[in-house]
């Protein structure tokens, strides 16, 4: 390797150094101190109490949920944009909006959601004029499927830009040798098209759940503590007056890691695996 081809990947291991290696073995190291600075394992034990195993069950639960509503409808949609007959013009846009709403999140997306869904929001209103009370009928925006719902807005647009390349390169003579055997488009979806995606569809999955496992300003922003999920604990530990505990929270923080590290490690492998079928 010529010296100047590695300069230039200095700025890229600087930063990984700094904003990734660096505070996760700040985390590790922390996880294993109490309040005295002395050596422990009760940092770690306190991760099997009811409240974290509760916490990183509901978290897994909206995680996982929005991960695989996210990857049907994404899929849905990215099938129909590719392999459809839409005019190109929706394509970019469709393509160019989920670029854009894959990355908003936070504060502003709580907002909206509020606006929209809430108590009094726009659509909770105009349902109650046609006799249709969602409130009433059991949703609440600040609940579990509130929550997943929320996320949905961007797990959608990801799961497009994500598994979009991979319909593309879907071989046309693939499904025109299924319709000259006599073949049905579902068939040559359910015994050629999926069976070729699966295992991006499965690396897609995992890099949605990683994505919704590690969210905390929308969560935060919209239920606040109502509903408690790993990140929003996580915080109450780190920054809270009544529940502040460091080291709890750096070991409330390396458990997340460990899931998000095995989801990502997953989606790692079987991207490798489907990237053989695609070329």
């Amino acid at each position: 390797m010529r010296l100047t081809e590695l300069l230039g990947v200095v700025p890229f291991l600087l930063f990984a150094v700094m904003f990734l290696f660096a505070p996760t073995l700040f985390l590790v190291g922390a996880a294993f101190v109490d309040d005295a600075g002395n050596f422990t394992f009760q940092n770690i034990i306190d991760l099997g109490t009811p409240q974290i195993i509760a916490s990183f069950w509901i978290s897994i639960r909206v995680s996982a949920a929005s991960a695989a509503l996210g990857a049907l409808i994404g899929l849905i949609i990215a099938v129909a944009l590719i392999r459809g007959r839409l005019p190109e013009g929706i394509r970019s846009a469709v393509l160019t909006f989920s670029g854009v709403a894959s990355n908003f999140a936070g504060i502003p997306l709580a907002f909206a959601f509020l606006a929209t869904l809430g108590r009094l929001g726009l659509v909770t209103i105009v349902l109650k004029l046609v006799g249709i009370d969602i409130y009433r009928a059991g949703f609440n925006i600040l609940s579990f499927w509130g929550l997943t719902i929320t996320y949905l807005y961007f797990q959608i647009p990801l799961m497009i830009l994500i598994i979009a390349p991979a319909i593309d390169g879907l071989k046309k003579e693939w499904g025109e040798a299924a319709a000259t055997l006599g073949a049905t488009p579902w068939q040559f979806w359910r015994y050629v098209g999926l069976p070729v995606l699966w295992p991006n569809l499965l690396g897609t999955l995992s890099l949605l759940f990683a994505n919704a496992f590690g969210a905390i300003a929308t969560a935060y922003a919209l239920t606040g503590s109502s509903l408690n999920i790993v990140p929003i604990l996580l915080y109450a530990q780190i920054r809270g007056d009544v529940l502040h505990n460091p080291g709890l929270g750096a070991a409330l923080a390396l458990g997340m890691i460990v899931v998000t590290a095995v989801a990502n490690v997953l989606y790692l492998v079987v991207r490798t695996r489907a990237e053989r079928w695609l070329k």
